[in-house]
């Protein structure tokens, strides 16, 4: 079932360029981009015999090395669609600095080797920016080869501290995320709770990823500096089985008001879903993992989460629900919000090459860096130095109720919980 789910995506996606490709016309450089665009890895684009003897003029290839087809599929596509719109939104208007962009991706399957291959026949194609997957444990083999050839390498959404030099040491400079900080999150998500007059907090991590691990201390963190009381702190690892004592867990931690769950499909639904069977009806908090209705228990109810946009008709950017509008129309309507990053992650890229002047990856590096409030759809991005990760942006704090979900409120946190 969620095999089939996470399929769903790439035929989605595969109709967003579809569309492109037969809109371009008889426009050379369009028509390649776009048929580059519907590529599964495969085959490679024309040879561009046709292209300007200006090396200048040539576009700028941005290769994306993302899952389609696994856990991460839900995030990733909708991200990708929103991309190649905002591409041909920019190509519209003239592109970069005079040159188009152009976008190739290749789908790794969330496997280490595939998703190293697949950033290396990128590389080799001449991508001057690499996109990796919305997870840095999953990206990895993806971002080490783009920072190794001195490339800029971003991801869409990915949510730690680690997207940078802190796991991937000077080469690292290169790497940026255009997700949120999990100590920030975590902390909004905290601030939301207690705001609702929750005091006592049951926290169950999924240690399979830092990011889970990460976004759930910090809620624990800010819950307790507010004066909350953490009564149960206990992990589980997705995928080994121990997802099924989630229920165990929540019945045995007593009357808490509410359960801070950091995991994501498809074992959310077998943790909400043994939560619930065993007739706990306290609130579960779920930081943006958690987006999307694909993956609801029937009846789902008492569930809030974080999330860069709210995909279900109610977000408060006119912006937003317009780019939603242009993803459905091109039969990729989004499942999760984290569509919005996968724009926002081009705007700033273009606004990176417009500042450098260049794609050279150092220059790039530099540009980011320098982002003090830059406005895209999903916000304002500030980057520097010591910080390759987005703090401060407004979450969409959204609760379901009766298998209905709807936005509820902007909410940023007071500060990380670092």
């Amino acid at each position: 079932m969620r095999r089939e789910t996470y399929g769903r995506w790439l035929v989605a996606l595969l109709a967003v360029f579809a569309l492109f490709a037969a809109s371009c016309g008889d426009d050379e450089s369009d028509t390649e981009s776009a048929s580059a665009g519907s590529s599964d890895g495969d085959d490679t684009a024309d040879d561009g015999d046709d292209t300007a003897d200006d090396e200048s003029a040539e576009p700028i290839l941005i290769g994306f090395a993302i899952d389609l087809t696994g856990n991460m599929a839900p995030f990733d596509a909708p991200a990708l669609a929103a991309a190649q719109i905002t591409i041909d939104n920019i190509n519209a208007a003239g592109g970069v600095n005079g040159r188009e962009l152009m976008l190739e991706f290749v789908d790794t399957e969330l496997d280490p080797a595939q998703t190293k291959s697949a950033a290396l026949d990128l590389l080799d194609r001449g991508a001057e920016i690499l996109v990796t997957t919305c997870d840095v444990d999953f990206a990895t083999p993806a971002v080490q080869e783009g920072i190794n050839a001195g490339v800029l390498t971003v991801a869409p959404c990915i949510g730690t501290d680690q997207m940078g030099p802190s796991r991937f040491g000077d080469a690292g400079r290169l790497a940026f995320t255009i997700g949120n900080l999990a100590q920030d999150e975590g902390a909004a998500l905290a601030e939301h709770a207690y705001a609702q007059g929750l005091r006592s907090a049951i926290v169950i991590p999924d240690n399979l990823l830092v990011y889970f691990q990460n976004v759930c201390s910090a809620f624990a963190q800010r819950f307790e500096e507010l004066g909350g009381e953490v009564v149960a702190n206990e992990g589980f690892a997705s995928f080994d089985g121990s997802v099924n004592n989630i229920g165990t867990i929540a019945t045995g931690a007593g009357d808490a008001d509410v359960i801070a769950l950091c995991t994501f499909p498809p074992e959310i639904t077998t943790a909400v879903s043994g939560i619930r069977s065993a007739g706990v009806d306290t609130a579960i908090y779920s930081p943006w993992s958690g987006d999307g209705s694909f993956w609801h228990p029937e009846g789902l109810s008492n569930f809030t989460f974080s999330a860069y946009a709210s995909i279900f008709g109610d977000d408060p950017s006119a912006e937003v629900n317009d780019l939603i509008a242009a993803m459905t129309d091109a039969g990729a309507a989004p499942g999760t919000g984290g569509f919005i990053t996968g724009a926002a992650t081009i705007e700033a890229i273009a606004a990176a090459i417009e500042h450098a002047g260049s794609t050279d990856g150092a220059a790039l590096a530099d540009a980011f860096e320098s982002f003090d409030g830059l406005p895209t759809i999903s916000g304002e991005l500030t980057f520097s130095p010591d910080s390759h990760t987005v703090t401060g942006r407004e979450y969409r704090i959204i609760t379901v109720t009766d298998g209905v979900a709807s936005f509820v409120e902007l909410l940023a946190a007071s500060s990380p919980a670092l």
